[in-house]
């Protein structure tokens, strides 16, 4: 199946109904593939969460309908799902930095947001490695903190957490260590796509997977059985993770037959000289097979 074709047919779909309730349902049997990895997939691949970009193609129609045709603001904020004149003003100023009544005026600048469409785009073809690992229940037993969500550099909220555990604490938790990938690790809790932005604050654990009982000293986050796939990231840290990181929804997800899974993101390293030029580690993703692909 062509994922990037089906793809297409779901954002297609979205665009002819822009004026309606967007029946998600419909969305995803077009891509064939479950409504949690469709948005994944789409804010990895667009940049923006699937909820904005309807929202901008939404405000971007309704600006040229104001421009080119005589309509009446309320009329054009209640076809685009706005609940009154007041929201669908403010909203609309927002993004295009003008009013609904100055959009009627020919000398105005006017933004656009064209509909989007997704296309293969060739990379250098630098090779993945990952093999896929299937696991049983177990936890992530260790500390936890909520955290501002970071893209790029270094989050020094989790050198703090990191620097928090004595060697005691780090002697401790090894032992609990029972289960692939062994040792110490990071483990973080995505929330929902649209709330994906930067400084967004996140779940955010560092600890051991376990199947032992643990005492009260810990915090405890229960992962279900599942898929995994495990991607080698190997270069300069964190830049060479943040590339892989985005490089398995925008590159891998899109042509092999899995999707992302509900659960913890993991980050396994030995955290041994982390300034190295080909520093080493794990990227653990849960996955399950696509069972809607064609």
């Amino acid at each position: 199946m062509d994922a990037l074709k089906q793809f297409n047919l779901a954002m297609q779909y979205i665009e002819a109904h822009l004026a309606e309730d967007i029946d998600f349902d419909m969305v995803v049997r077009l891509a064939c593939c479950s409504e949690y990895h469709f948005r994944r997939m789409f804010a990895s691949l667009a940049g923006l969460s699937l909820s904005d970009y309807i929202r901008r193609r939404r405000l971007s129609q309704a600006l040229l309908e104001l421009h080119h045709h005589n309509v009446r603001i309320v009329d054009i904020a209640v076809k685009y799902r706005y609940g009154s004149a007041d929201a669908f003003s403010r909203a609309f100023q927002a993004l295009h930095g003008i009013t609904p009544s100055e959009a009627r005026t020919t000398d105005v600048a006017l933004k656009a947001f064209p509909p989007m469409t997704f296309q293969l785009t060739v990379r250098g073809g630098a090779p993945m490695e990952y093999r896929i690992v299937e696991k049983p229940t177990f936890s992530i037993i260790g500390i936890h903190d909520r955290i501002p969500l970071l893209y790029e550099g270094m989050n020094m909220e989790v050198v703090r957490m990191w620097e928090s555990l004595s060697a005691e604490d780090i002697e401790a938790l090894d032992a609990l260590s029972d289960i692939e990938p062994y040792g110490l690790l990071d483990a973080v809790l995505l929330p929902c796509v649209e709330q994906q932005h930067e400084g967004t604050l996140i779940d955010y654990y560092i600890g051991v997977a376990s199947t032992k009982p643990s005492s009260s000293q810990w915090r405890v986050l229960p992962v279900a059985a599942s898929k995994w796939g495990v991607f080698l990231v190997r270069g300069a840290f964190p830049q060479s993770l943040n590339e892989v990181w985005e490089r398995v929804y925008s590159e891998w997800m899109p042509t092999v037959g899995y999707q992302v899974n509900e659960g913890p993101h993991l980050v396994w390293t030995e955290y041994e000289d982390m300034d190295a030029a080909d520093f080493a580690c794990e990227l653990w993703i849960p996955i399950t097979k696509n069972t809607r692909r064609k």
